[in-house]
């Protein structure tokens, strides 16, 4: 079962005692050694740490072909869950794929919980980020595959199918192209 599931049932079910202090986890920030990323949540997860890693797919070109790869979305970062009161917590910065646990005066900070829950709602099981729901004529969106992977472009329009045409700056014209709604993503 995924993190997100896990921790959205972790949600409903736990409730807060009169008196004691929230025995809710708090999720922090991992630092992860250089592409280390899924052998530190393999790791953390068999010893019992409850990790989420935000992904996104990213076009590469390696010879002559395109190859889609799925990428961190903070390289070099992960969040991991956990009580801070009750948690054996000092033993993530020696879990193999880790370089440390964020900390501030040797105490780890708890990253604000409506960030990752934003983040949690925004990807799917396997923590594949999903691309907005909604988009509309004017937009700026950045191509995230194929050959027109990182250009960025303008919804032109999208019709009843829900194909999304997008005016493209390419060899100073504007060009268009027919883009399926999964590989657009709002350009900020």
């Amino acid at each position: 079962m995924s993190a997100i599931c896990i921790y959205h049932n972790k949600l409903k079910n736990e409730r807060l005692v009169w008196g004691a202090r929230m025995s809710l986890k708090s999720w922090f920030l991992v630092q992860t050694k250089p592409n280390g990323h899924r052998l530190a949540e393999r790791n953390l997860n068999r010893q019992g740490f409850e990790t989420f890693l935000p992904l996104q797919e990213v076009t590469k070109r390696r010879a002559s072909r395109f190859v889609y790869d799925l990428r961190p979305l903070f390289p070099g970062y992960m969040f991991v869950a956990f009580n801070l009161d009750k948690a054996p917590w000092r033993k993530i910065n020696s879990t193999l794929g880790v370089s440390c646990l964020v900390s501030f005066n040797h105490t780890p900070k708890a990253v604000p919980l409506p960030l990752v829950t934003g983040l949690m709602l925004r990807c799917d099981r396997e923590g594949k980020l999903l691309p907005p729901k909604t988009l509309h004529a004017g937009d700026e969106v950045e191509l995230l595959t194929g050959p027109f992977a990182k250009f960025v472009g303008t919804v032109e329009n999208i019709d009843a199918d829900q194909r999304i045409w997008v005016l493209l700056e390419f060899m100073g014209q504007q060009t268009r192209v027919k883009v399926a709604h999964e590989h657009l993503q709002r350009s900020n």
